[in-house]
């Protein structure tokens, strides 16, 4: 009996493991927006309407043949905006440099209500890469460091206040370590959860379980030890299952220590696909529906796919985007120079 068991334990585990891999061939890509913009930050409503950010201070609304555009300045300076979040009443857009600036957009469904100013912060060394929300009330941002420790604001009223995390309730950076602003992608959420990626000098991931309260870093073995490399993006299944790409912007097609899976919410990492295609990528998506077998990675030069959870890749489209964002499992919008698009995966 003890032997039935124990066989049946096995069958269990292994059937419960072995999930069907996803099937993708072809993509297709139909320009929604087309604009002289760099384009880094986007989140969509459904799959018609995706909000944007960009340089030259515009933020947008892409709803139909008409986009709804605002243009923001501070004082006179046209603003570059690579974060971006929304909650069920407003978007939020951070700018990068100095001054950061913080704008809450009230939005009622249909149009822009009104733009406020709800922080701001000025200092030589500031720089905001991402923003996220965990609900309606609560949302955090991550920026690089300014003295010993990532810069981490956290608003709990709905985006109307936002505190800076003083570094004494923060992990220590090394020097040369901080985070890419790629593509709104180095914040990952799920439940009280977040996950920050850290790249240059130094590529590890930052972790806290009761939003932003306590936070704890983890080593993972992602290349790192120059500006440019380390993790660009992490997404996140649920609290256990998660997944990090990056690699080296100076050399786009080296493919190796550039992506890899956690199974234990972040504290281990191991490498997939490690010397295979693709090689640098901005921005990592889990496919919604797929179990965690699908994955889909953008940057400049182009789109990969796994059906495997990541152990096998394949291209998909040669055209380049910096970020992608999904709204259902085969649909997503992603953006780039100059464009955002409307993708629709098929098989």
């Amino acid at each position: 009996m003890r032997s039935f068991l124990f066989l049946l334990s096995l069958f269990t585990v292994f059937s419960c493991s072995n999930k069907p891999e996803v099937e993708f061939n072809s993509v297709k890509i139909t320009p929604v927006f087309i604009d002289s913009l760099s384009i880094r930050a986007i989140q969509p409503l459904d799959e018609n309407r995706v909000w944007f950010a960009s340089d030259k201070g515009k933020v947008g609304l892409i709803d139909g043949d008409t986009p709804k555009l605002a243009v923001i300045k501070y004082g006179d300076s046209l603003l570059h905006f690579r974060s971006i979040a929304t909650t069920n009443d407003a978007v939020f857009v951070l700018s990068i440099a100095n001054p950061a600036v913080l704008y809450k957009i009230g939005f009622n469904g249909k149009d822009a209500t009104n733009i406020e100013e709800v922080y701001t912060e000025k200092d030589e060394n500031v720089f905001y890469d991402s923003m996220k929300f965990w609900n309606d009330k609560e949302g955090i941002a991550i920026g690089d460091p300014i003295s010993n420790c990532m810069s981490v604001l956290i608003t709990r009223d709905g985006g109307n206040t936002w505190k800076k995390l003083s570094c004494d309730t923060l992990p220590v950076v090394e020097k040369g370590e901080a985070a890419f602003a790629a593509s709104n992608s180095n914040i990952a959420i799920f439940g009280d959860n977040a996950w920050v990626a850290t790249g240059g000098k130094k590529s590890r991931v930052m972790h806290t379980a009761d939003k932003g309260e306590t936070w704890e870093i983890f080593n993972t073995p992602i290349l790192q030890g120059k500006a440019m490399t380390g993790i660009y993006s992490i997404d996140f299944l649920d609290a256990k299952n998660g997944v990090v790409f990056g690699g080296n912007w100076e050399e786009k097609s080296f493919n190796e220590g550039n992506k890899a899976i956690t199974e234990n919410g972040g504290k281990t990492w191991k490498l997939i696909a490690n010397g295979k295609k693709p090689g640098y990528r901005s921005s990592v998506k889990y496919i919604p529906g797929t179990k965690g077998q699908g994955m889909v990675a953008v940057s400049s030069p182009g789109i990969s796919f796994s059906g495997n959870g990541g152990m096998d890749w394949k291209e998909l489209s040669k055209e380049g985007f910096y970020a992608i964002e999904f709204v259902n499992d085969s649909v997503a919008f992603a953006s780039g120079n100059n464009k955002v698009s409307k993708l629709i995966f098929q098989k």
